[in-house]
């Protein structure tokens, strides 16, 4: 069964400094794996002068990357990473860039700055609770199918699409635990003549 993360509104940055070393960290909400690429592929181009652009990201449930860009190995990408995981994040891409202040840090001094750069952005960025649904076609007769489509778009659920063929066949994505409530909805609504088919799942905002 998938399970709820949470995942974040829009970009946020934030800088912190230590031993005159500045680490700017910047987050995203990356969908896709692609999404999440093209973002990190933007900071290095914006903070090219920057001596490291270290990166991780999160997409769904199975996509987990770390980059040290140069850094010793596990001590950027991965905190940043498990920073990102252990905080309950995915579809999320955070990248930290660093100019060199002149002070080692030392392994240690550098996984608490990377990963303390991603946990305090996490802080100042609106966090937005995912939660499993499931994806319900609901089908009609066409006499049945305006009304209904005017009561799905005005209910709390997510209509994905419609498919008129010889019934009216409507992709809706309902949380998991709002199942009993949506079958009850249905067949008030359409006087028991719905017939409705469980799908695949997805996430919802919350």
């Amino acid at each position: 069964m998938a399970a709820p993360y949470r995942t974040i509104r829009g970009i946020v940055e934030h800088e912190i400094e230590i031993r005159r070393s500045r680490f700017v960290c910047a987050l995203a909400p990356a969908a896709t794996e692609e999404a999440a690429r093209e973002f990190v592929a933007e900071r290095r181009r914006l903070y090219a002068d920057a001596t490291h652009n270290c990166s991780a990201y999160v997409v769904g449930e199975s996509v987990r990357r770390a980059d040290d860009d140069g850094e010793p190995g596990g001590t950027a990408g991965t905190p940043m990473l498990e920073m990102l995981t252990r905080r309950g994040f995915a579809d999320v891409a955070a990248v930290v860039t660093r100019y060199f202040g002149g002070v080692l840090l030392g392994a240690g001094g550098l996984a608490r700055a990377y990963g303390g750069a991603v946990g305090e952005t996490l802080d100042r960025a609106e966090a937005v609770e995912m939660v499993p649904a499931a994806v319900v076609t609901v089908s009609v007769g066409h006499a049945q199918a305006g009304r209904l489509e005017s009561d799905l778009r005005a209910s709390p659920y997510a209509l994905r699409g419609v498919d008129y063929g010889a019934r009216v066949a409507f992709e809706v994505a309902v949380a998991e635990d709002r199942l009993p409530v949506f079958e009850e909805w249905i067949a008030a609504v359409t006087a028991g003549r719905a017939v409705t088919a469980l799908g695949g799942t997805v996430h919802l905002a919350r």
